[in-house]
C-alpha cells in the first residue's frame, strides 16, 4: 500500500501531526496520550493488523526499509519519531536530505543502532562501561579473553534486542560464525549486583527530566519485572546514575525518551545498553508517575514543556505478560479485573505465542511485597499459570 494513501486528518486549531515509523506496542501506547494532548498520531505499520494499527486511525502499511515509502509517509507529518531503532541508514539519510524533522536525529540514533559506536562514544565521554573491544578475527577474541578473563560476552553490533544477538563465549572458536558476518563487540562479563535502568527525556530546547532509577529483572534475556523506584538503592548511586543518563542525553543530542540500562556493581555502576525511544523499563510510569513515558516522549519530540516525572505515590511493580496457554485471553482478563480492581492491565493486541510479549500489568501499592505479589499473579494468570 502507498504510505501516503491515508494521509492523517489534521486536528483543528493548528495542532501538529506526529509520525511514528514502526507499528509495534510502543507506537500503540502513544495513542492515548496523543489523544489527551490533542495531537494527531500517524503510524507507518508493517502490517494492517499490527499492534499500533489496531489503535491508531491513521496507520498506512508500508516497508520502513524503502526510502520512497517512508518519504511518502513523512510528507503528512510535522515530526517523525520511531517505534524501534532498525530503520536503515539510507532511509534516514533520504529523510534528512528531504528536510524531514526526525527526533531523535540520525546523528544521535546511531548510538542506539550500533553498539560499537555507542561503546566508543561513551568511552570518550568517560561514562563507566565494561571493558570492551572490537573483534574482527579469532585472534582478537583470544587476545581479549586472555586480557579480561573467560568467559566474555559477544554482541552483534547491529540488530540485537531482548537477549537476541548476545552470547557468552567460553572459547574463541565460539565466535567463528558471527565473525564471518562482520565485526563483533566483545565485553568483559560483569559481576553485577542487579540490573537498573535510568529513563530520561530531553527536548530540542535542551529541557530534560528524569524518572526515578528502577530495578529491572531479566528472565532468559527478556525483562520480566520492573520495580520503581529501585528498592534500597543508595541515594548517591541513584544520583550518579541519573546524572550519567542526563549527560548522555545532552552529549549525544537525544530528543525524546532515552533509556540507559546499567549494571549495579559493588564499586558503582557501568552502562550496558542505550535505547532512544520509550522503553520496557518505563512502562510502570503510565500508571505510577505524574507524567508517563509515552506522553513525555510526545511532548519532547514536539518541543513542548516536559511534564512532571515524579511518582504519584507509593511504589510500582510492572510485570510483562508473555504468551502462554491462553489463546483466548479475555476470560482471564475479566477475572483479574474482578479479583483486583487496583490492577492496571495493558494488552497490546498481539497474537498469543509462547514467550512473546503481549502486554504488561502494573500495581501501585504502599509496599513492594504487595505490589510484586499482585503483579506476578496477574502476569502468570494471563500466561495460563493458575495459582490460588
Amino acid at each position: 500500500m502507498d504510505a501516503s494513501a491515508s494521509a492523517p486528518a489534521r486536528a483543528p486549531g493548528g495542532f501538529p501531526v506526529v509520525g511514528i515509523i514502526g507499528g509495534g506496542q510502543l507506537a500503540r501506547m502513544c495513542a492515548g496520550p496523543a489523544t489527551e494532548l490533542g495531537i494527531t498520531l500517524s503510524v507507518l505499520s508493517e502490517t494492517a493488523d499490527g499492534a499500533a494499527a489496531l489503535a491508531v486511525r491513521s496507520a498506512p502499511v508500508g516497508d520502513y526499509t524503502d526510502p520512497e515509502t517512508v518519504l511518502a509517509f513523512a510528507r503528512g507529518c510535522d515530526v517523525i519519531t520511531f517505534d524501534h531503532e532498525h530503520v536503515p541508514a539510507p532511509v534516514l539519510a533520504a529523510l534528512a536530505a528531504a528536510g524531514v524533522i526526525m527526533r531523535p536525529a540520525p546523528a544521535a540514533l546511531i548510538y542506539a543502532q550500533d553498539k560499537l559506536a555507542m561503546r566508543s562514544r561513551l568511552h570518550d565521554l568517560g561514562i563507566p562501561c565494561p571493558r570492551w573491544t572490537r573483534a574482527d578475527t579469532l585472534a582478537d577474541v583470544a587476545a581479549f579473553g586472555a586480557e579480561v578473563g573467560w568467559p566474555v560476552v559477544a554482541k552483534v553490533p547491529v540488530g540485537g534486542y531482548d537477549g537476541k544477538g548476545v552470547r557468552v563465549l567460553t572459547t574463541p572458536g565460539e565466535a567463528t560464525a558471527w565473525l564471518r558476518r562482520g565485526p563483533v563487540l566483545l565485553e568483559e562479563r560483569v559481576d553485577f549486583v542487579r540490573e537498573l535502568a535510568v529513563l530520561v527525556a530531553r527536548s530540542p530546547s535542551g529541557q530534560a527530566a528524569a524518572w526515578p532509577v528502577v530495578e529491572t529483572v531479566q528472565s532468559e534475556g527478556v525483562c520480566s519485572e520492573v520495580h520503581a523506584p529501585a528498592p534500597d538503592l543508595d541515594p548517591q548511586l541513584a544520583a550518579a546514575a541519573t546524572a550519567a543518563g542526563l549527560r548522555i542525553a545532552g552529549e549525544l543530542g537525544v530528543t525524546g525518551v532515552l533509556a540507559v540500562e546499567i549494571f549495579e556493581t559493588r564499586a558503582g555502576f557501568v552502562v550496558n545498553e542505550l535505547a532512544m525511544r520509550p522503553h520496557n523499563s518505563g512502562h510502570w510510569s503510565m500508571d505510577g508517575a505524574v507524567t508517563g513515558q509515552f506522553e513525555q516522549h510526545l511532548r519532547a519530540v514536539l518541543d513542548l514543556p516536559l511534564g512532571d516525572p515524579r511518582p504519584r505515590g507509593g511504589v510500582s511493580v510492572m510485570a510483562n505478560v508473555l504468551g502462554g496457554d491462553y489463546p483466548q485471553l479475555y476470560p482471564a482478563y475479566r477475572h483479574l479485573m474482578a479479583r483486583d480492581p487496583g490492577l492496571k492491565v495493558h494488552m497490546y493486541g498481539k497474537g498469543v505465542r509462547p514467550g512473546r510479549k503481549i502486554g504488561h500489568v502494573t500495581v501501585v501499592s504502599a509496599t513492594y511485597a504487595d505490589a510484586q505479589e499482585r503483579a506476578r499473579h496477574a502476569a502468570d494468570y494471563l500466561r495460563g499459570v493458575v495459582s490460588q
